[in-house]
């Protein structure tokens, strides 16, 4: 049986994604209030994954809870060290980001990874199994909370050790399954309230939370070759067993939306006239989801993760 080890705090003195704030419980994103970057999780496929003393690997996939909308693993194809398995690396574990040689820095050895619980990520990932890893790497659960990770909005709070005290709802049953491969939920069709109007080609996530912003909406088989951003808290429904996300918007909205540059990094003023067409109030004033309630799921059946 593992011992549970306490996982190690992130690295302060290196350009890390996180910093110790002066309450030393906290983590904070670096550099304080400043707006976080809004990444293609597209290209942060293949990124390389290394632990404290040596590689393991490259990122293959991404698990989402379908619930919050968050990211909450990495799927790492493992090299020979490995025998080859795929395994979950959470946000939590990161100890720092480097955005420009395309890679994910761990506070973990190769060997406390290795010998992480088994996971067959080829099939649903249910909450036990989650139970199981947290257990191991010692992480208080981010569930039950009404924070994005436990009480707080960032994953380095948990890295941290840092108790959240007693969930503010029930966890659900062990067995529940919230969690989705990317890979899947593309392609995934857009049903608006007047028709389709396209699929989910990407999705643009918050690299500090690692929340997902907007789904991105290829409109190529009605619309041309548009792709244009929804907020994935705009949807009411979404169905897992026929693979479709419903929309309370008309073709006609979508077709006149503000124009999107994929090319172009993604700032406050365009998010602002985006959010103002919609008529849509803002994620970044309160810092709660533009939603408070999750859209109304349809959990039977499907390829849940």
């Amino acid at each position: 049986m593992s011992t549970t080890v306490k996982p190690e705090a992130p690295v302060t003195s290196s350009p890390t994604l996180w910093h110790q704030s002066s309450d030393s419980k906290v983590f904070e994103p670096k550099g304080g209030k400043k707006m976080p970057m809004l990444r293609s999780l597209k290209e942060l496929e293949n990124y390389a994954v290394s632990a404290t003393d040596g590689d393991i690997g490259h990122v293959a996939d991404f698990l989402l809870d379908d619930e919050r909308w968050i990211v909450r693993y990495l799927v790492v194809e493992t090299g020979g060290f490995f025998t080859g398995r795929r395994v979950l690396i959470s946000p939590i574990s990161f100890r720092q980001v480097d955005w420009s040689t395309r890679g994910f820095h761990l506070a973990l050895t190769r060997d406390r990874v290795k010998n992480s619980p088994s996971v067959d990520v080829d099939k649903p990932v249910s909450r036990q199994h989650e139970l199981d890893y947290f257990g191991y790497y010692g992480y208080p659960r981010y569930w039950g909370y009404p924070g994005p990770w436990g009480a707080g909005a960032y994953p380095g709070l948990l890295a941290a050790g840092s108790s959240n005290g007693a969930p503010a709802e029930e966890p659900g049953k062990s067995g529940d399954v919230h969690l989705r491969s990317a890979e899947e939920v593309r392609g995934y069709h857009i049903q608006g309230t007047d028709g389709p109007m396209g699929h989910v080609h990407d999705f643009i996530i918050d690299d500090e939370t690692w929340e997902v912003r907007y789904l991105v909406i290829d409109t190529r088989n009605w619309w041309l070759d548009k792709k244009v951003l929804v907020s994935p808290h705009w949807a009411n429904r979404v169905s897992w067993t026929e693979g479709e996300v419903f929309v309370d918007l008309s073709r006609r909205a979508i077709k006149n939306s503000p124009k999107w540059d994929a090319a172009a990094p993604i700032n406050r003023e365009y998010e602002a006239r985006l959010y103002d067409y919609y008529g849509r109030p803002v994620y970044w004033d309160s810092g709660d989801a533009p939603a408070k309630t999750p859209p109304l799921h349809q959990h039977s059946g499907g390829r849940a993760r």
